[in-house]
């Protein structure tokens, strides 16, 4: 769904456009020079797809990572490792063979269906996060997890058949004039998609505010029993409280930086709008994808333990590890 980045520049072409150009519809085909873009693209989608199945890998491998914090970033896991692939595959289709009808249908359904499910995996992370302080002596039973696994087989659902409208005729490759800015979505298509995105991103963002709240809550009552108020906590109280935050910060601020404006953009474009504002709100989002394992997967200390015993096994002992919820 990327098209060469020299025919990116300041053209005001249309929108529909945008990701592949017209040389490519041309029956007389020859495959283009590679670029600094299509390297970019390839080595982007190889780094995406290969730190995710690590991911995956990892906590399908480790029998004791089976709380629903697991189960869902596996599926985030597996979410961006399809982006990844849908990267790669464009890539191919672009500088390697002569791309088709069922090759732009066939990475544009992958693609829209690893990000809707990498977005509603994250919307369970933060669900997780809440119901774990909120309901931190019942929750990670096996009744949670059953739960868990019954949500992300309905969010996989969702995502596939979203991502199977294109291939089902929801596209714009016989009717030019009802293109998006992303080709060859339809403007209601990709309307409605972003609408969700939009909806699902809000959700989110509600869900973080609650967490606040019950964490603030907490450390509220936690003080009082200790016979301290919050404004004379003690400096490691405050470091730690501080620290938790700014992380917080950093994980919402690259959760809205990377959806918001591929999300508004998809409302407000169309196919007479330049190409080069499709390309600056698409990449930040297929880039969440490149920043997700770090920002969650990595950080949870038993999947850091895990990868550590891996690499360096006479280093580090197989102690039972606690799992912590809060900490993704």
């Amino acid at each position: 769904m990327i098209q060469n980045i020299s025919d990116l520049g300041w053209d005001e072409s249309s929108g529909a456009d945008a990701f592949f150009p017209v040389d490519q519809l041309e029956k007389s085909y020859e495959v283009p020079p590679l670029t600094v873009w299509g390297v970019a693209l390839c080595v982007s989608g190889t780094v995406i797809a290969t730190e995710n199945a690590i991911v995956v890998t990892t906590i399908l491998a480790t029998p004791s990572l089976r709380a629903p914090v697991f189960l869902l970033l596996a599926s985030l896991g597996l979410a961006d490792l399809l982006a990844g692939v849908a990267l790669i595959l464009h890539f191919l289709f672009l500088f390697c063979v002569e791309p088709s009808d069922w090759s732009e249908l066939l990475t544009s359904g992958l693609l829209v269906t690893s990000l809707t499910a990498s977005l509603c995996s994250l919307m369970g992370v933060a669900l997780d996060r809440y119901l774990s302080l909120s309901h931190a002596l019942t929750y990670g039973s096996g009744q949670s997890r059953r739960r868990a696994a019954v949500l992300l087989l309905l969010v996989w659902l969702g995502a596939c058949v979203i991502g199977a409208g294109p291939a089902m005729g929801w596209h714009c490759l016989g009717a030019p004039d009802s293109c998006s800015v992303v080709r060859p979505l339809t403007r209601t298509y990709l309307s409605l998609l972003c609408g969700g995105f939009l909806v699902v991103v809000m959700v989110t963002l509600q869900l973080y505010a609650w967490i606040c709240r019950v964490a603030r809550r907490h450390a509220h009552a936690i003080a009082t029993q200790r016979h301290f108020l919050p404004a004379s906590q003690s400096y490691a109280s405050k470091h730690s409280s501080g620290r938790g935050f700014s992380r917080l910060i950093l994980v919402l601020s690259v959760f809205v930086g990377c959806w918001m404006p591929f999300s508004l953009w998809g409302l407000l474009g169309d196919a007479s709008s330049p190409p080069l504002y499709t390309y600056a709100t698409l990449v930040p989002a297929a880039g969440s994808s490149l920043l997700n394992p770090i920002l969650y997967s990595l950080r949870n200390k038993d999947i850091r333990k895990v990868l550590l015993q891996a690499c360096c096994p006479n280093r580090y002992s197989h102690n039972t590890h606690v799992h912590y919820p809060v900490d993704v």
